[in-house]
């Protein structure tokens, strides 16, 4: 799922519109804004002199659920910075988080928005870049520097985080597999806002997990183990109703406590952390910020749950609001999940290609979108039987039709974020735009079948 690629060539994005990317090494594409053309409906390219990227249109959004206290709160934030000087950040931070479901921040794209999915999304990025993929390499399948240099080494010294903890998650696969041992591998890291300057511009102390996708062929085989099973992560609340995926629940928890000096379950390794570090700083203004691409989503989204079931976020003061960011997620569990999910306040932002598969699956066709069958008719064991996607989607739409691999590419996402967008909204999806979805494939085929023939 982790996917890294290099090309030169063109993107296309959403109808008639088309990208110019460079090859910059051996990481990903990035953008060559200096041209853009858009294919009207007359067949007259019109060109501009930046990159505006027309992402998936969807219509239908019920205006009763829009909010004006997001809208609101960024004009007071901008009045706010105009007088002090001061980062909108941070007076802004909490809806930014998700405080109110990103209402009016999606339609359009908030500039502080765009901004911090962007900044997260780059931090995700810097576990591929610092990952070790060379076979003769002592640091093979784990990180490449030592914590203290990690971002300075990939060129994030500026960000203002202290990496604390690097996190192993290790795949309970009993599979031989030439040249990959089934034992712990790099997953990600754990850093906090430590910069002084940082924290004052963010308004709170961040903490930060952040993972990667999947790159080793244990991980491949364990994301296959697609069968739901009940979570059971706290103790004293095992709802057997909360289901997740067999395989991401595994990785999450698996451990290596059958060898003498094995390491500790990803999970337990994480919220040892995450403990201590909000006990260190359980006095400030705290956030839980969590952001994944790909499997890292999945395992981004189960330390969320399992952080607000265990209430592990509330402190004497507060309860420190949990943040995921997904980049090309997976479905992760059942409708119940994502029920307790909302009642436990985690918010979700998921970036999504309408033409990744990756974010299709689990359970492509059980689904949310059967679940009701278009609100005809309830059907009440698909609660438990099939698989259902955790909050607010941000919907984008590209494709490259030389080299396909970029739709779920890490790199792609955020370079095309990075450009001045002409549309950005959430999405969803029912079975109506199903039905509609497959129609225009179906007629798509016929006219490539006619040009064919």
């Amino acid at each position: 799922m982790g996917l890294m690629v290099e090309f030169d060539s063109t993107v296309v994005v959403s109808v008639g519109a088309r990208i110019k990317l460079k090859d910059h090494g051996n990481y990903g594409p990035r953008l060559n804004l200096n041209h853009v053309r858009f294919q009207g409906n007359n067949n007259q390219a019109q060109s501009h002199s930046f990159g505006q990227v027309f992402l998936h249109k969807k219509t239908g959004v019920s205006s009763s659920r829009r909010s004006v206290v997001a809208a609101e709160a960024a004009a007071m934030a901008e009045e706010t910075t105009a007088k002090t000087g001061n980062s909108a950040l941070s007076h802004f931070w909490r809806e930014i988080q998700g405080s109110n479901n990103w209402e009016n921040l999606v339609e359009p794209l908030h500039p502080l928005l765009r901004k911090e999915i962007i900044r997260y999304g780059e931090f995700v990025a810097a576990c591929y870049k610092a990952f070790d993929l060379d076979p003769t390499s002592k640091r093979y399948l784990h990180c490449k520097y030592g914590k203290s240099r990690m971002l300075n080494e990939i060129g994030m010294e500026d960000c203002g985080y202290t990496v604390t903890k690097y996190i192993y998650a290790t795949p309970d696969i009993n599979i031989p597999m030439q040249n990959e041992a089934s034992r712990g591998h790099w997953i990600g890291y754990v850093a906090v806002s430590s910069d002084e300057s940082a924290v004052k511009r963010l308004g709170r102390r961040d903490l930060l997990i952040a993972f990667r996708g999947t790159v080793t062929n244990h991980e491949w085989v364990t994301n296959l183990m697609s069968s739901l099973t009940p979570a059971r992560l706290d103790p004293n609340n095992p709802n057997p109703d909360v289901k997740v995926e067999s395989g991401f629940l595994s990785l999450y928890t698996s451990d290596e406590t059958k060898s003498k000096f094995g390491l500790e379950s990803c999970r337990e390794q994480l919220l040892s952390e995450v403990s201590r570090l909000l006990n260190k700083h359980k006095v400030e203004d705290l956030s839980i910020t969590l952001a994944g691409h790909s499997m890292g989503s999945a395992l981004a989204l189960l330390l969320a749950y399992d952080i607000a079931e265990l209430g592990l976020n509330k402190t004497d003061h507060e309860t420190v609001p949990i943040t995921a960011f997904s980049f090309g997620g997976p479905r992760v569990g059942n409708p119940s999940f994502k029920q307790r999910c909302e009642e436990l306040g985690v918010k979700v932002m998921r970036i999504v290609n309408v033409n990744d598969p990756i974010t299709k699956l689990p359970g492509m066709f059980l689904n949310e979108n059967f679940r009701v069958l278009g609100g005809r008719y309830e059907l009440p064991w698909i609660s438990c039987s099939c698989y259902a996607h955790v909050g607010v989607e941000l919907v984008m739409d590209f494709f490259n039709v030389q080299n396909p691999s970029c739709v779920h590419d890490l790199e792609t996402y955020i370079s095309l974020l990075k450009c001045p967008t002409k549309t950005l909204h959430t999405r969803k999806e029912g079975f109506d735009n199903l039905l509609n979805r497959a129609r225009e494939l179906i007629f798509s085929a016929r006219s490539l079948k006619s040009i064919c023939l």
